[in-house]
């Protein structure tokens, strides 16, 4: 009787160290139970900066393993990490706010490690069922991370829409991979590449159906509209950490699995696609710049802010082109530095001992606070667009492929929607140095987080300067990705 082949688990090294570490510091919180909160937090930092090395210090030439469910390529290792700085950042800037709110519970961390190891694997998948073996572990534990709060009626609240919604967006994922499998034979990326390029067959109509339920199940993931319908709430109810979170790392994650699935297997159908990412990009864009005008509270703000990034992104994607995917990829690493900022930023928001989210609490921060005013304003300009800045050459990117693609309607349409988009940065900056003060948020801040902020401040404002190490970074991952 012939043995079944034993696999290479070596390129999913960093994924088996992880769900390894977290199975062990569950451990250790429970044995030694919450008041183990804060170490169980630093050695998840811990295990995260090894699972950072691991992936850096893996083979750079691309290869599958797992029969061919599971690749290790240039793309995903771009993708994992800057989903690892992510979630190493959130796992630092949740550790003060977790004891002020009385939520020292272990499992936080241990939740978003395991969040983790479901976007890592998402960004490796090579087959459907892996992709949403990955999609499932993450939202598992995201889900669980919204309602986390749970002495409150508004994480509870965000947590069971969260649950809801997301369970519909599995079932529109499913169906539209069973389409897929039906049309093709297979649910393996190589496979269904090879069948619509190589015999250069044109997509049918089934798989067409498939590919929109796939792309809609997708797009929840990046709450792209008109599946964002989630985000505003889940943003505000959630905890700030697991805000953080969610605009951080799973929207990169997210991103990077939606370029794998529409270039890898359906590139042959580019013409396809083109034109619902394009109808996609266009409503993100629009709507989250126009919807924020009138949010009064910060984390509601940057959920449609996140919204309208996600539009952006999926600019470069419409493309259909390797300078599409690096804008893409560009854009997402300059997203997740300033997202990281912003939120450290946010998380200093206290007064008395409380947390405050308007945006009516930053008045008079210019005077209050000059540094903390300072780095908001650099990364809000930042967020809204504004040259020099790192956000700028983000927009600029992703605008210069869809020219270059002949989507002129397209870029026209992302520039006119960052004009409007820039108001709401603006107005917050208004706020912090033309309102009179209101009442000092509390000093200090933090060691980790001064440094926290000081990093994504550095790299926001002085991306000009060195663009080119990131640049050459980006395109190697995109041309592994192309066929």
């Amino acid at each position: 009787m012939p043995q079944a082949p034993v696999p290479d688990i070596l390129p999913a090294l960093p994924e088996i160290w992880l769900a390894v570490a977290a199975m062990l510091l569950l451990m250790v919180g429970a044995f030694r139970g919450n008041a183990s909160t804060r170490m169980v937090s630093w050695l998840a930092v811990v295990a995260v900066a090894i699972a950072f090395v691991l992936v850096l210090s893996g083979s750079k030439e691309t290869g599958t393993t797992f029969a061919g469910m599971f690749v290790v390529d240039s793309f995903s290792t771009f993708a994992k990490e800057l989903i690892l700085v992510g979630t190493a950042a959130t796992l630092v800037m949740s550790m003060d706010y977790i004891r002020r709110e009385g939520m020292e519970r272990f499992e936080f961390p241990v939740l978003i490690l395991l969040a983790t190891i479901g976007m890592m694997m998402m960004v490796s998948a090579n087959d459907l069922i892996s992709l949403y073996v990955g999609i499932e572990l993450q939202s598992l534990a995201l889900y669980v991370i919204a309602a986390f709060k749970r002495d409150t009626l508004k994480s509870t609240e965000a947590g069971l829409k969260y649950f809801v919604l997301g369970a519909l967006s599995s079932g529109m994922l499913l169906y539209g991979a069973s389409l897929i499998y039906g049309f093709t034979g297979s649910t393996n990326f190589e496979a269904i590449g090879a069948l619509y390029t190589q015999a250069g067959q044109e997509p049918s109509i089934g798989l067409i159906v498939g590919l929109v339920f796939l792309i809609s199940g997708l797009a929840f993931k990046v709450s792209a509209v008109p599946f964002h319908m989630w985000t505003p709430d889940v943003y505000e109810g959630a905890s700030t950490p697991a805000t953080a979170f969610f605009a951080i790392a799973p929207k990169v994650a997210a991103m990077t699995l939606l370029v794998r699935v529409l270039i890898a297997p359906f590139f042959g159908a580019v013409d396809d696609w083109q034109q619902i990412i394009t109808l996609i990009a266009i409503l993100s864009m629009g709507y989250g710049a126009f919807a924020a005008l009138r949010q009064a509270n910060i984390k509601r703000l940057m959920a449609y802010s996140s919204i309208g990034h996600m539009g952006f992104a999926l600019v470069g994607l419409a493309a259909g082109t390797e300078q599409g995917v690096q804008s893409v990829l560009i854009y997402l690493l300059i997203y997740l530095v300033m997202n990281i900022g912003a939120f450290a930023a946010i998380l200093t928001m206290r007064v008395k001992g409380q947390m405050v989210e308007g945006i009516d609490d930053l008045a008079g921060l210019g005077r209050n606070n000059p540094m903390l005013a300072l780095v908001l304003a650099i990364l809000f300009f930042s967020l809204a667009g504004i040259p020099p800045l790192a956000g700028f050459f983000g927009k600029f990117y992703v605008f210069l492929a869809a020219i270059d693609a002949q989507l002129y309607t397209l870029a026209v349409l992302g520039v006119l929607s960052s004009v409007v988009g820039a108001y709401y940065y603006l107005r917050i900056i208004k706020v912090m140095y033309f309102d009179e003060p209101a009442e000092s948020f509390e000093r200090p801040i933090g060691r980790e987080m001064t440094l926290i902020l000081g990093a994504s401040t550095l790299f926001t404002a002085f991306f000009v300067v060195f663009p080119g190490p990131f640049l050459a970074w980006t395109q190697q991952a995109a041309a592994a990705l192309l066929p």
